[in-house]
């Protein structure tokens, strides 16, 4: 069990919680990664997860830009100097 702390107690009274079934295997993969709380573990897992997929994607991004022709990338790069041009001056 996760350890109570006023934070906590006022997480879940403003935001809510709820109840995830998980293997007895993956909670002790929860409680070995050895955060305050398993809330705390799993938000940092998310976290790393979520960076990770951004940042696959956006390598997958620059990989299907540099496969492009020259004229492609060209019409792409003008496309996106028309746009960052509408938008100049606006704070």
């Amino acid at each position: 069990m996760h350890e109570v702390t006023g934070l906590s107690l006022v997480y879940d009274r403003y935001m809510g919680s709820t109840t995830v079934k998980v293997s007895v295997a993956t909670r002790e993969r929860l409680r070995a990664l050895g955060g305050a709380t398993y809330e705390d573990t799993i938000t940092e897992a998310l976290d790393v997860l979520e960076a990770d997929r951004f940042w696959a994607q956006a390598e997958a991004a620059a990989a299907w830009r540099a496969s492009l022709s020259a004229d492609q990338q060209k019409a792409i790069t003008q496309s996106e100097a028309a746009v960052d041009h509408a938008f100049d001056g606006i704070a």
